[in-house]
């Protein structure tokens, strides 16, 4: 199986991925201070920090967080979300973008259209932002935090119509998809990534 290099910055996506592929050799690097720096937006220090430690490893690296994920692919890493995104983009418009932090969604809306743009398609996004349910997730309470993204997913849909698929924009969202009462296709983004990585090797 393939080597790889996983970036994150919470600890609770090591046992995700770990559960997505068990007979890969996988490593994994933690850096939650990388996403809490970023918050205020990644200065030219965090930059270079993100860009020294991907440099080092050997073999393909992915990164699991989409704050950092443009810094990280700049150094050569794989972006979480750029599988999820082309697939979104091939499934047409509109295409519901969902995210809990801010500082998600400039990289997450200008990955989608770019994945739009290559497929020579116009972009077509819905942008769902739910920021008042991320401290359920830093507060350690996953249940609840994926229960609450399912709930706002699921009526948005049920009042809004035509849309295509749904794009959970950060990795920690993945376990909603499962609660989300819909015929609309939902997206994550850590069972793509991995399945494209691994692909590779």
């Amino acid at each position: 199986m393939t080597d790889l290099t996983l970036f994150h910055t919470a600890d609770v996506h090591v046992a995700t991925f770990d559960a997505l592929a068990p007979e890969a050799d996988l490593t994994h690097v933690v850096r939650t201070d990388w996403l809490e720096r970023a918050q205020t937006g990644v200065d030219a220090a965090l930059r270079q920090e993100i860009a020294e430690a991907i440099r080092a490893t050997e073999g393909p690296s992915l990164c699991t967080c989409t704050t950092i994920g443009a810094v990280a692919e700049e150094a050569g890493a794989t972006r979480i979300d750029w599988p999820m995104m082309q697939q979104a983009a091939g499934a047409g418009g509109p295409v519901m973008l969902v995210y809990c932090l801010d500082s998600t969604r400039l990289p997450s809306t200008a990955l989608l259209e770019r994945a739009f743009t290559e497929q020579g398609r116009a972009p077509d996004i819905r942008a769902l932002p739910l920021p008042g349910l991320w401290h359920h997730f830093t507060n350690g309470d996953t249940e609840e935090f994926h229960k609450q993204v399912a709930a706002w997913v699921g009526t948005s849909l049920a009042l809004t119509s035509g849309t295509s698929c749904v794009v959970l924009a950060q990795a920690s969202m993945a376990g909603a998809a499962p609660l989300i009462d819909s015929d609309v296709p939902v997206l994550t983004s850590p069972e793509t990534a991995m399945a494209a990585l691994l692909g590779q090797g």
